[in-house]
């Protein structure tokens, strides 16, 4: 495994748990797995529940490309010495498009066939826009660079498998959809919801509408603060918590000002992971009203919690009056979907009932290996 964080290196965000939990579910398999990643605040070496860790040295001088190609070479040379001492390794599986300089030079050099995993593209990072600038350019040649020269390509959903073929042109047939996945309890606690809304001055028998997430255009929580008008015209008393930061918080919070909802809407910011578990059990639903979602993890972690989840049609894993409810991109058809819930408690019950059902079935880290398992067999039958 290449990747630019783990969860025990540098940890950014949600590729970190995916390449952790895959590499642990993998070893449980039989398989020796080594995580190639930066060295972050740990050692160089570590064998961590069954995974070893091969961590380099990667300053951070320069913009992120500098860093990244840093990060690759020094991946390529432990590479060469981690081979001296295990042996040849049978594939290589690189995750987004911080490693692809490494996987194409062990490719090139050793003749080791690779996997990439794309979790989200540039385009989809830039709010469904093509950049100018040179360095948002230079990421998508490299995500193109990954899905021409990779063996196969894995992604997580649907959309996202066409959102490849539309920018990169990489064949149908080389994509393979494997889902993200959760440590199935790892969201479930054993809270008092009217506790926990009482902390933050919500009267304990209010619902509480969850948005998760970083506060930024392509998580769409501005969509969410303009549906509120009309959701508080049928639920007066529906409250409404952020959790999360980045460049739209501020904005949001104005914009709650302006349209006199400032009352019903509490923006916490980045909070610890035990504080935003109380909240996935405490809340009501949970909403992510996303322009563009390569995948939605938290609408697994609202199933794991038993939550219903409301979310638009860019978030293509729930399974619409299913396991959850799909909007439209538009404020009116958040408003719609979380009134109708807010009607009606045992549709509320049912959905969430049905989505950690669901949860439990398909989006093990185990199955999730299992499929990973086969798509490495897959490449390695073509020798």
């Amino acid at each position: 495994m290449l990747s630019w964080e783990s969860l025990y290196s540098t940890k950014v965000g949600g590729v970190a748990p995916h390449v952790s939990e895959i590499s642990e579910a993998l070893a449980r398999r039989g398989h020796e797995v080594h995580v190639f990643t930066r060295r972050g605040d740990f050692g160089s070496y570590d064998e961590i529940n069954g995974v070893h860790y091969q961590r380099v040295d990667s300053d951070l001088a320069g913009d992120i490309l500098a860093q990244m190609d840093r990060m690759s070479d020094a991946i390529f040379d432990r590479f060469w010495h981690v081979q001296k001492l295990f042996g040849k390794f049978d594939v290589v599986h690189g995750h987004d498009w911080h490693p692809v300089t490494a996987l194409n030079k062990i490719k090139a050099a050793y003749r080791i066939p690779y996997v990439i995993t794309l979790h989200s593209t540039e385009w989809g990072r830039c709010g469904n826009n093509f950049s100018t600038d040179y360095i948002p350019r230079e990421i998508a040649h490299r995500e193109w660079l990954a899905g021409y020269e990779a063996a196969m390509v894995i992604t997580t959903t649907q959309r996202m498998k066409d959102e490849l073929m539309m920018l990169y042109q990489i064949p149908p047939e080389k994509i393979e959809i494997i889902p993200n996945g959760l440590v199935i309890g790892s969201f479930r606690r054993a809270v008092d919801p009217g506790r926990v809304k009482e902390r933050h001055g919500i009267h304990p028998l209010a619902p509480v509408v969850l948005f998760c997430g970083r506060m930024n255009y392509q998580k769409g929580p501005c969509i969410l603060v303009e549906a509120i008008p009309s959701i508080l015209a049928r639920h007066w008393d529906a409250k409404f918590v952020f959790i999360g930061d980045g460049e739209m918080r501020a904005e949001c919070e104005r914009q709650a000002r302006e349209l006199g909802v400032e009352g019903s809407c509490i923006f916490l910011g980045y909070i610890p992971s035990n504080v935003k578990e109380e909240w996935m059990n405490a809340c009501d639903m949970v909403c992510l009203p996303s322009r563009n979602e390569p995948f939605g993890i938290v609408v697994l972690e609202g199933w794991d919690a038993g939550k219903p989840v409301i979310a638009t049609e860019a978030v293509s894993i729930i399974k619409n009056f299913e396991d959850g409810l799909l909007a439209y991109i538009q404020p009116e058809s958040i408003a719609w979907c979380i009134n109708r819930l807010l009607d009606d408690p045992q549709e509320m019950e049912r959905l969430g009932r049905a989505g950690r059902e669901r949860l439990e079935r398909e989006f093990t880290w185990d199955e999730i290996a299992r499929e990973t398992e086969e798509v490495y067999k897959r490449v390695l039958d073509r020798g």
